[in-house]
């Protein structure tokens, strides 16, 4: 390898992932590029597992992550400022990475305004439960350039710096937030059409999923108003639209409960289930190039629709927070 290949830092970030840490370090370690070049940093989040002990055991650098609330964008920050290396490769501690998706992403680099660039994202094991199956669909993206990216990625540590890295007050959205302050800055993001990451997203209980909803609409309702009036209001759209549509689902349940109580009959209710599964119908034609089985094409449709209340109801609670001066906790889906 050319003395001129640059060094790399991997930041990988966890909390009580004992069960997958170990396979995401051998992973890293499995990455085709020169290993002299790399620095394997894990930062832990208060874990009361042996995620620090197994991290320092198979050679990384294990630092801990100081301050409240103990989110993922401080977990971020503590890693890519603890190192000089010219790139960052950032990685949840749930994940396996591909092993060329280092070099490709070094690759696609080519043009000094590319803040970042990061590829497809997949569950490991979609067939585990009904969740994972639907949610497997959900990490799916056309490649080229976008205006974000998740927690897996390749990015500059120059374009880190000039934006001071993720907000470390955010609970959730804090990939997407920074993201549009590089655009701000000019840089601009890619995603490559390359394998990059397998997760486990280990959801087997409805609360789990409802819980994972709830946390999208606090950075919906977070993050759009952060930049509500500013030449671009990121989210702002999305935040408005969930609100239209959750409230129609809502309205649509609560005036058929209504109509079925003053007939005395059930049939009333069938009007909002017919147009739910028309709409996940409608939904499953739309998306039918992201998987070639059509009942889990169906399972999506009807978890982009019926998602809609529970990321209202996490639009609300963040504006009763904020009403009421609450500081807001860490929401977790995950069990340990």
């Amino acid at each position: 390898m050319e003395s001129n290949t640059p060094n790399v830092a991997v930041i990988i970030i966890g909390r009580n992932e004992a069960a997958h840490l170990r396979t995401c370090l051998q992973s890293v370690r499995a990455l085709h590029y020169p290993p002299a070049q790399l620095e394997v940093i894990y930062v832990d989040s208060a874990s009361r597992d042996s995620s620090p002990r197994i991290a320092a055991e198979l050679g990384a650098r294990v630092l801990e992550v100081s301050g409240d609330p103990m989110t993922a964008a401080r977990g971020r920050n503590t890693g890519w400022k603890s190192t000089e290396a010219e790139y960052v490769l950032f990685l949840d501690g749930d994940t396996i990475v591909h092993p060329e998706f280092l070099r490709r992403a070094l690759a696609a680099l080519d043009q000094p305004d590319i803040a970042a660039v990061w590829g497809h994202r997949r569950e490991s094991q979609p067939g585990a439960s009904v969740y994972n199956r639907v949610l497997d669909l959900d990490w799916i993206y056309p490649p080229g350039f976008c205006d974000f990216f998740g927690g897996d990625v390749l990015i500059r540590r120059a374009a880190l710096a000039s934006v001071d890295g993720y907000n470390p007050e955010l609970i959730a959205g804090e990939e997407p937030e920074m993201c549009r302050r590089l655009r701000g800055e000019g840089w601009r993001i890619l995603h490559i059409d390359a394998p990059m990451t397998l997760h486990d997203l280990r959801m087997t209980h409805f609360s789990q999923y409802w819980r994972r909803a709830t946390r999208c609409g606090h950075a919906y309702a977070q993050v759009s108003s952060m930049f509500r009036n500013t030449a671009d209001p990121f989210w702002s759209k999305e935040a408005t639209r969930n609100k239209q549509r959750a409230l129609f689902w809502l309205l649509l349940v609560i005036a058929a409960c209504f109509a079925s109580g003053l007939l005395r009959t059930a049939w009333p209710l069938l009007i909002p289930l017919l147009l739910v599964l028309l709409a996940a119908g409608r939904t499953a034609a739309k998306a039918r190039d992201r998987s070639a089985s059509w009942s889990t094409l169906l399972l999506f449709g009807l978890h982009s629709h019926l998602q809609e209340v529970p990321i209202f109801l996490g639009q609300i609670r963040y504006r009763f927070a904020m009403a009421s001066r609450r500081k807001m906790t860490l929401i977790e889906y995950k069990r340990a």
